[in-house]
């Protein structure tokens, strides 16, 4: 309790709170795109409720983690060496993530170039149902969650502050996933667009899985930059549909 009330009156760990918030927000985003993503192309009646498990999991598997920070931090220990390159548990897991995000956004996109060709089971989730939507967002959720929570230990010592961040940022991911979800689905081209965003955030993580640091500030202004252009593009769309109408 003593601690506790410590961390409450330390302005440092307000700062480190703040901070590790919006750090947190920030990288949720990745994780929201793909479940807005798949979630849309189940039926109506189950897209609410893929997009929910899907933040819940993400909620709990983060704060599961935290209760395993010694082996979390033991993640990033070398296991074995290629060529002079040590591999950790954390670049494995990196490069897994990285493999599936990209492979995903590459039949997605394929998919909605050329629809008419069948797909497999993971392009798929309106053939196959909730099940395997879920499947997908679970096993993306637990990458983007132990990279968060490597993130979150390089930023503070406390594990309250981290739980607080974590809870904060799943709560924004809770209240920003259906407007999120809305919006993709009446805007079509954002599809592409958010499909494009993954395939880098794929390639960001395979690259960081092979010991290339790429600051997390260049992905995000990329992605700003580009959501920015096309916006532009629906403004001028819609003014020009308002004049022919």
């Amino acid at each position: 309790m003593d601690y506790l009330s410590a961390l409450v009156t330390d302005p440092s760990a307000w700062v480190a709170l703040a901070a590790l918030v919006t750090m947190e927000i920030v990288l949720g985003i990745d994780n929201l795109i793909f479940i807005s993503i798949l979630s849309n192309k189940l039926p109506p009646e189950q897209q609410k409720k893929a997009r929910r498990i899907g933040i819940l999991a993400a909620l709990v598997l983060r704060i599961a983690l935290l209760g395993t920070l010694a082996f979390i931090i033991h993640l990033v220990e070398p296991l074995f060496s290629v060529f002079g390159k040590a591999f950790s548990g954390r670049d494995l897991i990196l490069i897994a993530g990285g493999l599936f995000l990209v492979w995903k956004a590459t039949r997605e996109i394929h998919h909605s170039v050329n629809p008419k060709q069948d797909s497999d089971l993971f392009s798929a989730p309106t053939k196959r149902g909730l099940t395997a939507a879920v499947i997908q967002i679970l096993l993306l959720d637990l990458v983007f969650s132990i990279d968060n929570i490597i993130t979150a230990v390089g930023m503070t010592d406390h594990v309250p502050i981290m739980i607080v961040a974590v809870i904060a940022a799943v709560l924004v991911m809770m209240f920003a996933a259906e407007p999120l979800s809305k919006f993709i689905k009446h805007n079509p081209t954002i599809v592409m667009l958010a499909l494009g965003f993954l395939m880098m955030i794929g390639m960001t993580l395979l690259a960081e899985g092979f010991g290339a640091h790429v600051p997390k500030g260049y992905i995000y202004t990329a992605m700003a930059f580009s959501a920015g252009v096309e916006g532009l593009n629906m403004l001028s769309r819609r003014t020009a549909k308002k004049q022919r109408g």
